[in-house]
C-alpha cells in the first residue's frame, strides 16, 4: 500500500506544471474559441501527452475536463455576442469576425446542413477543420436561442476534446520524451487542420 501510495503521488516538479498548466490551457483554449486564431487542437493535443507522461493520478481526466470546459464557455460566449451583434443596430465587431471567418459558400452548406439534421450538425463543426464558425454563424442567423445552441454544443465540445486528446495519446505513447510526443501531435493537428482545405482550393482550381 505504501509502494502504491508513493508511486500515485506527483513529482514535485510534475505539481508545478500542473498548477501553471491547467490554468493556462483553460484561458488558451477559451480565448482561442472567442479570437479563433489560436490553434487550440495542437494545445489540447500538446496538454494530453504531457499528461500521459506524469505520474500525476487524473492527469488525463484533467485536461479532458479543463480543454472541454472552456472550448464550451467559449463558445456559448461567441455565440451570445454574436446575438448581441445581430440584435444591435450597429452590429458587432465579433458578430464581423464570424463572417469574415466563415466563406459565403460553407455558411451556405451549414445552413442546408442546420435544416436538415439540426443541432446534431454542432458535434460534426467542431471537429470539421474550420466547421465551428460557418455552423454558428447558421445558428446566428437562424435566430437559435442561446439555451437551445449550449445544449447541443456541450456534447460537441466533449467530442472536440476527446478526438484531440486521443491524438496527443498517440503521440505520447509513440516517443518516450515529451517533447518529442508534443511535436508529433502538433504537427498532426496542424496537418488535420490544413490538408481538407488545401484539397478543397486544389479541387476548385
Amino acid at each position: 500500500m505504501i509502494v502504491l501510495s508513493v508511486a500515485n503521488t506527483p513529482l514535485p516538479h510534475e505539481s508545478t506544471q500542473q498548477a501553471i498548466g491547467y490554468p493556462t490551457l483553460f484561458l488558451l483554449v477559451l480565448i482561442g474559441a472567442l479570437v479563433p486564431v489560436v490553434p487550440t487542437g495542437a494545445l489540447v493535443s500538446s496538454a494530453a501527452v504531457v499528461a500521459f507522461h506524469q505520474t500525476a493520478p487524473f492527469a488525463l481526466l484533467l485536461v479532458f475536463v479543463v480543454a472541454s470546459l472552456a472550448a464550451f464557455l467559449g463558445d456559448v460566449a461567441l455565440y451570445w455576442l454574436g446575438r448581441r451583434g445581430i440584435g444591435s443596430k450597429n452590429g458587432s465587431r465579433w458578430l464581423e469576425a464570424i463572417r469574415r471567418r466563415a466563406p459565403e459558400d460553407r455558411l451556405a452548406r451549414a445552413q442546408e446542413k442546420l435544416d436538415d439534421h439540426g443541432v446534431t450538425v454542432l458535434v460534426l463543426s467542431r471537429l470539421m477543420p474550420a466547421g465551428r464558425l460557418p455552423v454558428m454563424l447558421a445558428c446566428l442567423l437562424a435566430k437559435m436561442p442561446l439555451r437551445r445552441f449550449a445544449r447541443g454544443n456541450l456534447p460537441a465540445c466533449l467530442a472536440w476534446a476527446v478526438t484531440y486528446q486521443l491524438i496527443g495519446i498517440l503521440g505520447g505513447s509513440l516517443f518516450d520524451e515529451p517533447w518529442e510526443g508534443v511535436l508529433a501531435a502538433v504537427v498532426l493537428t496542424l496537418l488535420i487542420s490544413v490538408v481538407p482545405s488545401v484539397w478543397r482550393r486544389l479541387r476548385s482550381a
